[in-house]
């Protein structure tokens, strides 16, 4: 059996706001870059004069390091911070994902091959990967990823794991309560022995993205204006004396003067804000000190009362209607808070795990690397949950490490020499994904004739499964390979297909999406 070290595999987390890509075993990411793209049509791209398209490019240095861009059809596409850096007329910044789902695959191929040969300067086809998948992750997107891995990028080995497993294996434990608050949503999901309790996942549209644009908002209202970078150029008057001048760029797109705004708003949120202490009161902070933040084209802009109304807003969504500019403040409204959420999801488990998942709080994320959130989220559980219960809010000191929880999770799972056999080669796919279609097919008659015990025969390979499992778990999800592979009790045996006699077991490392 091979040790991790010795496969060099690699982990990707493809999230909302950023993607993060490394070599398993180490502690941190490699690459880490925004999970847009930049995107212009063709057509446009053809007739995009040189004047026009910002800061000029050598075209011996050409923009293959530099610019990132990726031809694909009728559009090119531009990956990475340096590529997005760079104003261009009628480029677009699209994200690939929506609520947590792909909608855009065009977009993630050229986020990969940003990772693998531009980033990392691999060729995946040397390299085992494990991704990891949102808890919510469909089939028809597991289906996707695979046919992209094995077929386009001819990798050796794949694996996917779910976000709020990997994270709880990050912290050393198998059953945890996982808030991760990322740049697009909020996501509570009950792991338990390693599992996801699918039907407890509680999710919120309200992310980090959402509160920076309620930053800005709030302080476009009260007359302090973020200006892009590329909307401005400092000229020197007299030595040491600059002066900002506006350039004005009419093909400039709407997506693009967010997405340069957000970069800044972002900064100013996570340099200034933090949870306050107590729910937040208009009249309680009309008077608190501000904070100053110098903007890029040198503004000195004084914040006050919003560097804690923002961060609440994670706890009472109802504040966003007060804020001047937030659309569809009607569909925030309603929604739940955090503590709300924590305990609806603990509520929807076994009443025997919820005393061990109100101990084992866990916060993931960069929105959850917000100061005294930690705390704030502890004292409201406090609060609203049962006298009984002991809670425990559980965040890593290190922000990089709370950041990036999921990634380091995948790096730990994948270099274990326990986990090597977990990997699925693509002749093995139909284990976790059902890679080839009639193999569902195959299993799922012959299961369905034989009830919840029998034997099963895919791509050559024979299987026992069912013995000592409740009737119908095992087709919740018409996949009955991915369970018999990795459902981790004993009594599941694959069987060889040239003996009928040889025996492995597999321990229960990863989440099945039970």
């Amino acid at each position: 059996m091979y040790g991790g070290d010795e496969v060099s595999a690699i982990v990707l987390d493809l999230g909302s706001h950023t993607c993060k890509a490394g070599y398993a075993g180490e502690d941190a990411p490699k690459a880490v870059f925004p999970s847009v793209v930049g995107s212009i049509d063709q057509m446009e791209v053809e007739t995009e004069t040189e004047n026009n398209s910002g800061p000029a490019v050598d075209p011996k240095s050409n923009s293959k390091s530099l610019d990132s861009d990726k031809a694909k059809g009728k559009r090119k596409l531009y990956v990475g911070s340096q590529a997005l850096g760079y104003r261009r007329d009628h480029m677009e910044v699209v994200s690939p994902i929506k609520d947590g789902v792909i909608v855009d695959w065009e977009a993630v191929e050229g986020i990969w091959d940003h990772a693998f040969r531009e980033c990392l300067l691999v060729d995946p086809k040397e390299h085992p990967m494990l991704l990891a998948e949102p808890s919510s992750n469909t089939q028809q997107q597991r289906e996707r990823t695979a046919e992209l891995m094995f077929e386009k990028y001819k990798v050796p080995a794949l694996f996917l794991a779910k976000n709020a497993v990997l994270t709880s294996f990050a912290s050393g434990r198998a059953t945890s309560l996982v808030v991760d608050s990322g740049g697009g949503s909020t996501t509570v999901a009950p792991v338990h022995d390693g599992y996801v309790l699918q039907k407890a996942v509680a999710s919120s549209p309200i992310g980090g993205e959402f509160l920076t644009d309620c930053l800005t908002k709030s302080l476009e209202s009260k007359g302090m204006m973020i200006k892009p970078r590329y909307s401005f150029k400092r000229k020197e008057t007299r030595p040491g004396e600059f002066q900002v001048v506006d350039v004005d760029f009419p093909n400039t797109t709407e997506s693009y003067k967010l997405y340069s705004q957000r970069v800044v708003a972002s900064d100013i949120k996570e340099c200034v804000c933090r949870a306050p202490d107590t729910p937040y009161d208009e009249s309680a902070y009309s008077n608190i000190p501000t904070t100053s933040y110098e903007l890029p084209d040198g503004q000195t802009i004084e914040i006050g009362a919003d560097r804690f109304k923002i961060p609440d807003i994670l706890f009472n969504p109802s504040l966003a209607q007060t804020i001047p500019g937030v659309e569809n403040f009607a569909e925030i409204v309603p929604l739940r808070g955090l503590p709300q959420m924590v305990i609806e999801s603990i509520n929807k488990c076994d009443v025997d795990i919820r005393r061990e998942l109100f101990s084992s709080i866990l916060l993931a994320g960069g929105t959850a690397s917000m100061q005294q959130l930690k705390e704030r989220l502890e004292k409201d559980l406090l609060e609203e949950s049962p006298q009984a219960a002991r809670v425990k809010v559980l965040a890593s000191g290190n922000s990089t490490e709370r950041r990036f929880s999921v990634w380091i999770g995948g790096s730990i799972l994948a270099s274990l020499g326990s986990f090597q056999q977990m990997w699925f080669s693509k002749a093995e796919s139909m284990g976790l994904l059902m890679y080839k279609e009639n193999a569902l097919e195959i299993v799922f008659q012959t299961a369905s004739r034989k009830g919840p015990t029998g034997q099963g025969t895919v791509s050559g390979r024979q299987f026992l499964w069912g013995v000592g499992l409740p009737k119908g778990n095992i087709w919740r999800e018409l996949i009955v390979v991915k369970f018999l592979l990795l459902r981790g009790a004993p009594e599941y045996y694959p069987i060889s297909s040239t003996t009928g006699t040889e025996h492995q077991q597999y321990q229960p490392l990863v989440d099945s999406g039970r």
